[in-house]
């Protein structure tokens, strides 16, 4: 405890960290508060809030600001599109792969015409709020529809591109990736009443139980932060080369692949799919007895019809982002020019399938692994868990948590490490940590 409190004064004592820990928790306040304030036009007493599928995981990232009819209720998911969009049109396109490689002026360009591409994708998302059960139930629109519409659509497309200059502040003069620690905050912030509700729904009488719930859930945080973590270390070298007046190169690095390169999109691009043949059931649900199973066992998570889809899609989502985000032929191409090989392997075309190789055979346990995280919700709530308390159990939720946490830990340790202050832990690494 007492090496506990020592961190936090030198966390504290430098000025610069200080001040950027002390602008990102006001951003996030403002953040925070923005997510109450009601669209003009809705009556709040109205609102439908229970919603579930693809609007229920938004609602839960936008820390209630969609059930709420914020003037935030889109968020930053619009800006998360167009950098999914990007993202693909830049291994698609060789143009953009051309803009890319520009260094820092392409990458300007490219988050310019993802911004423009975030304004596009929020009007048209703000028109389907608009239209959504949320704001459409009776009584809770009390101005004329159309002006209504269009009002909105300008508010909430306004509020997410606020969100994402809250997200630049951040970056800039805080500590974390901005837009990730909107997202964090926004699921953290359901975590008080989904702890209370447990804690109600359970009693006097299932305290044994609610012990056993937290233990489960400590070991569930702390194997996601392992698989988050894990690599697979390639050995590199470098040539030697001599100068006139010294030598450099020759030393032994590491080439680390992540055990997860795809990070949460398997698992969002999955959801998404895997509601698609209930949402599309649901249109015959009443005059066909087929379609009406169907409905309910892809509108329920816990059933085994869904997890079964939803782990198959997990897992081809799983290789396929692999391969569009990691490139052997790229990451060969630049050891070569670098001067840099694999031990044992032979330069250029040997490397890339040596790499793709090892890739391949680390992606599918990694798989495995994503598929059991994004199930677990639905087995705590078949374990009688709470749906809203279910949701820290795993999917996509606790992986943002945990990798925007162990980024900021990583930031934190660095500024320590900076200014001669023992790091955060006394024992264990975290990727990217570096002595000085």
């Amino acid at each position: 405890m007492k090496r506990f409190f020592s961190v936090i004064k030198n966390i504290f004592s430098i000025k610069e960290l200080r001040s950027r820990l002390f602008n990102t928790f006001m951003i996030l306040v403002i953040f925070r508060l923005g997510s109450f304030i009601v669209l003009p036009g809705i009556n709040p007493n109205f609102l439908t809030r229970k919603i579930g599928g693809v609007f229920g995981i938004l609602d839960n990232f936008l820390g209630g600001a969609f059930s709420n009819a914020s003037i935030l209720g889109i968020g930053i998911v619009p800006y998360i599109s167009a950098s999914i969009v990007m993202q693909l049109m830049t291994i698609m396109y060789p143009s953009f792969q051309r803009m890319n490689k520009e260094g820092q002026s392409g990458r300007n360009k490219i988050n310019r015409i993802t911004r423009f591409l975030t304004v596009f994708i929020a009007l048209v998302q703000s028109f389907g709020y608009t239209m959504s059960d949320t704001v459409s139930g009776e009584g809770a629109m009390v101005i004329n529809r159309f002006f209504f519409t269009i009002s909105a659509m300008l508010i909430l497309t306004s509020g997410t591109m606020f969100c994402l200059w809250l997200g630049d502040r951040i970056t800039d003069i805080g500590i974390g990736n901005g837009v990730s620690m909107l997202i964090m905050v926004g699921i953290i912030s359901s975590l008080p009443r989904a702890f209370v509700g447990e804690v109600v729904s359970k009693g006097t009488s299932g305290g044994i139980f609610l012990i056993f719930e937290f233990v489960i859930l400590f070991f569930i945080i702390m194997g996601v932060i392992m698989f988050t973590q894990a690599v697979r270390k390639i050995p590199l070298q470098y040539a030697k080369q001599m100068s006139s007046q010294s030598s450099y190169g020759g030393e032994r690095q590491y080439l680390p692949l992540k055990l997860n390169s795809s990070g949460v999109m398997p698992i969002i691009f999955a959801q998404t799919m895997v509601m698609l043949p209930g949402f599309i059931a649901g249109v015959w649900r009443n005059t066909n007895s087929l379609a009406a199973m169907i409905y309910r066992a892809f509108s329920d998570p816990t059933s085994w019809q869904y997890n079964i889809v939803f782990g198959l899609l997990i897992m081809l989502f799983t290789f396929f982002y692999t391969a569009i985000t990691v490139n052997p032929n790229q990451i060969a191409n630049d050891l070569k020019s670098n001067g840099g090989f694999i031990p044992g392997i032979k330069p250029g075309n040997p490397t890339a399938m040596f790499i793709d190789d090892i890739l391949t055979k680390i992606t599918f346990p990694g798989s495995l692994f994503l598929v059991l995280i994004a199930i677990l919700p639905g087995l705590a709530k078949l374990f009688g868990i709470s749906m809203g308390f279910s949701r820290f159990y795993g999917g996509t939720s606790l992986l943002i948590v945990v990798g925007v946490v162990l980024d900021t830990y990583q930031q934190i340790e660095s500024y320590l490490l900076m200014h001669r202050y023992e790091g955060i832990m006394k024992s264990g690494k975290i990727i990217g940590r570096r002595k000085i």
